[in-house]
């Protein structure tokens, strides 16, 4: 009965944690433009919801990529670490990633022109795609935040000061994630995506880029999973009812 009991809880764990096509994400966009910037998950704890996603870190402390299982935390200053996985997150969006269809990128694609050739590739914008591009990039611009402290000012005033990073002849991936237009409030809708480079030195939060040569490969996922923080915290005391579209823009654009 003990070893039945024990396969038991094993299974049920299994299936509570890293389901393909399962896109889990921690908290919602509009609590992290209201302030919510206090970790919620440990990175331990994220990791085992997938090996692929995007981010943030307590008290919105830069940029987070997850490639392969490995978690990257891109500082305000423009440095790559590894961050502890007892480090805490307010904000991110993990799955294991699997590919479902894969697309050469022809040379010169920028932004807007990479998302049409993805929207072309799944033209059902009423599910999720995780998306991966790795390549060569002849230009790249990316961003993160500093960290903040209490009582944080929304996501807006944050990213008035972001540190702006040009990156150039760089080779690395881009990670992230296009969301339907009905996650509005919750996720992000349309693209968000982060960058790491190959070397490891270089990334952050994607504003613009041009490819010299890629490869982009998608995973269409029909499961959405998403974990609000729980107990005494601040996450209930934000006023969640309006519409921060605008902000959005503002701050992730």
């Amino acid at each position: 009965m003990k070893l039945f009991l024990s396969c038991l809880v094993a299974f049920v764990a299994g299936c509570c944690v890293t389901q393909p096509n399962t896109i889990t994400q921690v908290s919602t966009i509009d609590a992290i433009l209201a302030g919510a910037y206090d970790g919620q998950m440990t990175c331990e704890e994220l990791v085992s919801y997938g090996d692929f996603g995007i981010g943030t870190f307590n008290r919105l402390d830069g940029e987070m990529i997850l490639l392969d299982g490995r978690l990257y935390q891109v500082r305000y200053d423009g440095t790559v670490c590894s961050p502890s996985l007892g480090l805490t997150t307010p904000f991110a969006s993990v799955v294991a990633f699997g590919t479902d269809m894969t697309k050469e990128i022809q040379r010169g694609v920028d932004y807007h022109a990479f998302k049409a050739v993805v929207n072309e590739a799944v033209p059902n914008m009423n599910t999720f795609c995780a998306v991966k591009v790795t390549g060569r990039f002849s230009a790249l611009q990316t961003r993160s935040v500093p960290p903040q402290d209490k009582p944080y000012p929304p996501l807006t005033e944050v990213t008035k000061h972001q540190p702006v990073f040009d990156l150039s002849n760089v080779s690395g991936t881009i990670v992230g994630f296009r969301s339907p237009p009905y996650v509005k409030g919750i996720g992000v809708p349309g693209y968000h995506l982060h960058f790491i480079s190959d070397d490891a030195k270089s990334g952050g939060h994607v504003l613009e880029f041009t490819l010299e040569q890629g490869t982009a490969e998608m995973d269409i996922c029909n499961r959405f999973f998403m974990i609000l923080p729980e107990g005494d915290t601040d996450f209930g005391q934000f006023d969640l009812s309006r519409d921060r579209s605008k902000d959005l823009e503002r701050s992730e654009r």
